[in-house]
């Protein structure tokens, strides 16, 4: 047990210091063990005034007030409670305590102010506060009269939503009755009532744990999935937002401190898993529409699985396995084409298959998995029956929902003795809709090369055999499709092509053929993609099919269509187009020990050549690519897998090899597409993305090329290349970019310092490699006129300054231009660095000396400048040995009595003026003539 007294002293010394951590321990251990109650109060006092620093208002308040319980008249104590219930919000009981400090010191200047701008803020408030009122309640006598024309309306519903984004706006809203008037609007059953309704209610819900329990309670969660559930997609979305802001807000997006106030906002995981239920209905619920269920999986998709491996929590993902399982396959062992099914869009069925396949990957252990598997087993076996074909095709499109989810769960199904020989009798089957269902299957089934030789075996003839017979369109492309598979199942490999010389050319021209046919419907032009997805792999398939500018348009213009399940087709079309898919580095050692032990040796294309694949890159950009692009990375982040964002930005980067195609990318509002590129995916994908980012901020206008605020979140994905463990290239391109978006404003420069890029510059200024020690040098030199750049140069015990000088002294005339130039700033802004130059280095003369002499003017210029600050810093020594105890007066001299010239004139006038000051100090004499 310690002494109170001198732990209290002992937290003072420490907040003094500024250890406010170290202060608040003292003080908490004193307050452990102190009787006396005005001790008690000085340390409550004191400890009030530690949370006020660490922005702990709460705290703040409550120690002040134990202080005030003891002594009414603790001056200290009524102001600092009176700075933490400002910060909180609570004005009126701010200005109590203000007012009360006035009176026990009227002539105190700060509390004055403080009084005078409580009262002024108060007021505000309180007209804000009735003009709110009067607004909301306004809003909603036009948007419930019948009679209100149409414009008004609008006007009313968005001034609603608007008001609800703010915080005082929402809670005006709420406390004036707003939930059950935004009820009413919704009981109208006019949509775009409905829609103003909703969004006002997802805008009451963000970042308030309160208002969003209150809320849910208010209209209830079945009221929202009806909601949800109606045939709108407008509406749909929109609720599917208001229930991601409520599930934000209960899991820890509501950041505000309650105090007292905590106890009084409920548990809320009984409302998430009362969600989760609701969701799960949804999904298998025949009175949802397709857009409703998009939108229930879309969320389940979100929020079930962890964030991050690292999360140790994944009961969610157990929860909605066990819960839900059966009902996300029933989705996808949908067949539109029978009768009695759910409502779907597009859509649907692939966002079920990206769901089930985030919950399998979210299990820990092999016991999780096999239960995942049986659930699927048991399942597909209870609709197999040889009595009823409709429930046995569910069957199989449930083991094809799969195949494009978790692949091996879906594998391991058609491993199952029967399933595959069903699907090729399927095959043969009279119904069209068997067909189209069992050659669908066997598409997704050859994903394994191993699979695809057995269906190679049994099934290609059986393909053919359908794609001549058949005279449905929808099933004779979805034939060429499993041709087209199958034919590609040897990658790019030009030595195992599965079909004979011109096979695939003969598929690839079909499949163009019917991708430009507007006639046929969407669907069917999808699969078309699909089929060149696996046929680009073959070369001269790709070359013919760039060739075909009509038929790239056409993939482009479905590609921004509505129906979102052929980005991950055409991602594949453009990544082999491009050949920007990973290769393995081919050791020409162990290829020779292949060709020795007969083992197979992959042989390159010759149109997979360099050259080749520039062309193609041109074709693509000229068909309108990157604006095709642009329209894929908006879409839903469901459908919109990592896999393909990575596929996308891969693309990207190919395209962006050549710099004098970058204004094309930018042009086509290729940059900001690739900032949400960046920031979510794979790893992969996320540097390859910032890559292309750095390629373009290194050569572009960054206003042009990133607009408005994007252009401040460029800087994170190009600080993320700068790290060791990427290669010398992104590190070379990411400091470039990083140098033009330093050159353009001091809000971009704090931001850069602020991303904490500096130790990574620095590190790279150290670097072997001449090019990139340029880029960090460049990098600094338009960095150093922020504050906290010079303050890390005027810190002692570093070589930053050392290192700076003795790189002006470097051969490269590149280089010098960069550190001399940022040399010359830091001593025109920072007058001490002048003198710390000579101390950092015994070169510093002799440096400097071969600056002002040198050749190249922009280098001269920059070391006279440098020359001009140090006579200029208020150090008369270090003047004296600049002019009398160096060459220096007479290499100025020299540079100063030259003949004017323009091309040199920057470095005659620096040289001019150093000699003027020198005048100034004393230490020259100017020439007079005797009279």
């Amino acid at each position: 047990m310690g002494d109170p007294i001198q732990l209290k002293d002992e937290g003072n010394k420490h907040f003094q210091a500024g250890d406010i951590d170290k202060a608040i321990e003292c003080y908490t251990s004193a307050i452990k063990v102190c009787k006396d109650k005005k001790v008690l109060a000085v340390i409550h006092r004191n400890r009030s005034a530690c949370y006020l620093k660490k922005e702990n208002y709460a705290n703040a308040a409550s120690d002040a007030s134990k202080a005030i319980d003891v002594d009414a008249a603790d001056i200290k104590a009524l102001y600092r409670r009176c700075q933490a219930l400002e910060k909180l919000g609570k004005l009126d009981m701010a200005f109590k305590d203000v007012q009360r400090c006035a009176t026990l010191e009227p002539k105190n200047k700060t509390f004055l102010e403080t009084l005078r701008r409580l009262g002024a803020d108060i007021q505000a408030k309180l007209k804000t506060t009735f003009s709110t009122d009067s607004r909301v309640q306004n809003m909603f006598d036009i948007l419930l009269d019948d009679e209100m024309d149409k414009e008004k309306k609008e006007k009313a519903a968005n001034n609603l939503i608007v008001l609800s984004r703010e915080d005082a706006g929402a809670e005006r809203i709420f406390q004036g009755n707003g939930v059950p008037l935004l009820l009413n609007m919704i009981e109208t059953g006019k949509p775009e009532m409905i829609l103003a309704a909703v969004r006002t209610l997802s805008g009451m819900c963000t970042g308030h744990k309160a208002r969003a329990m209150a809320i849910i309670h208010m209209v209830g969660i079945d009221k929202m999935c009806s909601i949800m559930a109606v045939d709108n997609e407008e509406i749909a979305l929109g609720t599917c937002n208001l229930f991601q802001c409520i599930n934000d807000s209960l899991t820890g997006g509501d950041k505000r401190e309650y105090g007292k106030e905590e106890a009084l906002v409920l548990d809320a995981s009984k409302d998430l898993k009362t969600i989760l239920l609701s969701l799960l209905e949804m999904v298998a619920s025949k009175k949802v529409s397709g857009h409703g269920r998009d939108q229930a999986l879309n969320l389940l998709c979100k929020n079930v699985p962890r964030k991050s491996k690292k999360e140790p929590d994944h009961s969610r993902t157990l929860f909605t396995i066990d819960h839900g399982l059966k009902k996300i396959l029933k989705v996808c062992g949908q067949v539109a084409e029978l009768p009695d099914q759910l409502p779907m869009t597009d859509n649907t069925q692939l966002i079920a298959s990206v769901l089930l396949n985030k919950l399998y990957d979210d299990l820990k252990c092999d016991p999780e998995r096999n239960n995942f598997r049986d659930l699927c087993d048991e399942y597909v076996k209870s609709k197999i029956d040889p009595n009823d074909m409709d429930k046995t095709i569910h069957a199989i499109n449930t083991i094809s929902g799969l195949l494009q989810g978790p692949f091996d769960v879906g594998n391991a199904l058609v491993g199952h003795q029967g399933i595959m020989e069903m699907m090729v009798a399927l095959c043969g089957s009279e119904r069209e809709v068997d067909q189209m269902v069992a050659v669908e299957a066997l598409i997704h089934s050859s994903s394994k090369m191993s699979r695809a030789s057995f269906i190679i075996t049994n099934g290609v003839s059986l393909l053919k055999d359908i794609y001549k017979k058949t005279k449905n369109e929808r099933i004779k492309i979805r034939a060429l499709v499993g041709l087209c598979k199958l034919g590609s199942a040897g990658g790019d490999d030009y030595s195992l092509r599965q079909f004979a010389e011109g096979s695939t050319e003969k598929l690839a021209k079909q499949c163009r053929k019917w991708l430009c046919n507007p006639q046929i419907d969407t669907k069917t032009r999808n699969w078309a993609i699909e089929g060149l997805a696996y046929l680009t792999n073959d070369a001269d398939v790709k070359d013919d099919f760039v060739e075909d500018e009509l038929a790239l348009k056409a993939m482009f213009e479905l590609s921004k269509s509505k129906d979102k399940t052929i980005l991950y087709a055409v991602a594949c079309t453009l990544v082999n187009c491009t050949n920007c898919y990973e290769k393995k580095e081919i050791i020409p050692e162990l290829v020779q020990l292949a060709k020795f032990s007969k083992q197979h040796v992959p042989e390159q294309h010759p149109k997979d050549k360099k050259d080749f694949i520039e062309k193609r890159v041109k074709r693509l950009l000229k068909a309108g690519v990157i604006s095709a692009l642009a329209v894929m990375v908006k879409a839903d982040n469901s459908i919109l897998t990592d896999q393909t964002k990575e596929m996308l930005a891969r693309v990207f980067l190919a395209l962006s090899e050549d710099p004098k195609d970058r204004g094309t990318i930018v042009a086509q509002g290729g940059g900001k597409a690739l900032i949400p590129l960046a920031l979510e995916g794979t790893d992969a994908g996320k540097v390859k993305a910032c890559h292309v980012i750095a390629k373009i901020a290194a050569i572009s206008n960054p206003e042009i090329a990133f607009p408005g605020e994007r252009v401040y979140e460029v800087v994170r994905p190009l600080v993320s290349l700068l790290q060791t463990d990427r290669d010398g290239v992104q590190n070379y391109e990411a400091l470039r970019g990083l140098t033009n978006l330093a050159g353009y404003s001091e809000k971009l420069r704090a931001k850069i310092v602020k991303e904490n890029a500096l130790p990574e510059i620095e590190n790279y200024m150290f670097e072997e490699h001449e090019k990139i020690r340029q880029a960090a040098t460049e990098c600094m030199c338009n960095l150093v006129t922020c504050k906290e750049v010079q303050e890390r140069f005027l810190a002692d015990g570093n070589d930053k300054l050392k290192l700076l000088v003795l790189l002006c002294g470097e051969d490269d005339d590149n280089l010098q231009i960069a550190a001399a130039g940022a040399l010359a700033m830091l001593t025109a802004a920072q007058k001490k660095l002048c003198t710390k130059m000579t101390k950092v280095s015994t070169q510093w003369l002799e440096i400097l000396q071969r600056l002002c002499l040198h050749v190249n003017v922009r280098i001269q210029h920059r070391g006279l400048v440098t020359v001009y600050n140090m006579l200029n810093s208020d150090d008369s020594e270090l003047a004296k040995k600049l002019i009398i105890d160096s060459e220096m007066l007479e290499i100025l001299s020299v540079i100063g009595k030259a003949a004017d010239n323009p091309k040199r004139q920057e470095a005659i006038d620096a040289a001019r003026a150093c000699l003027v000051k020198a005048m100034d100090l004393g230490l020259i004499q100017p020439f007079t003539s005797p009279s």
